[in-house]
């Protein structure tokens, strides 16, 4: 659950940022940034459980690469959805989910990357205890 977090405070501030620049307006912007990291962190939590319990994406988890095309086909969809549901603009919408996700993918690529290695490090930390004891 805390890479779940981690990577939510992340997409929150990207979305802010983005949905702010987009709009102009602070307060649509917000509410933008809101909600589409909302259902985008639950997605999120969704995508891990798969990749951790199928067993075919079990085995390739480690491809970063691939885990993270994965995420940004359903992050692109619910960017594009939910600001169009919330300015029936389409043009704002299909800026929206082209450049938020983009942004977010490339910054999940790499927390993905971080936690890979601190779940190595972690994996290697247990092995040596059990040979030390």
């Amino acid at each position: 659950m805390i890479k779940t977090i981690t990577f939510a405070a992340i997409h929150f501030t990207i979305a802010t940022l983005v949905a702010f620049t987009l709009t102009g307006d602070f307060l649509l912007g917000s509410l933008i940034a809101m909600i589409e990291p909302s259902i985008n962190t639950c997605a999120f939590y969704a995508h891990e459980k798969a990749w951790q319990n199928i067993s075919f994406l079990k085995r390739h988890e480690s491809m970063t690469q691939v885990k993270t095309i994965s995420f940004a086909m359903i992050h692109f969809s619910v960017a594009f959805m939910v600001t169009y549901a919330l300015t029936g603009d389409s043009f704002i919408g299909g800026l929206m989910a082209t450049i938020e996700p983009t942004i977010n993918s490339v910054a999940y690529f790499f927390h993905e990357k971080v936690w890979l290695r601190r779940t190595q490090q972690t994996d290697f930390a247990k092995g040596s205890m059990h040979y030390a004891s």
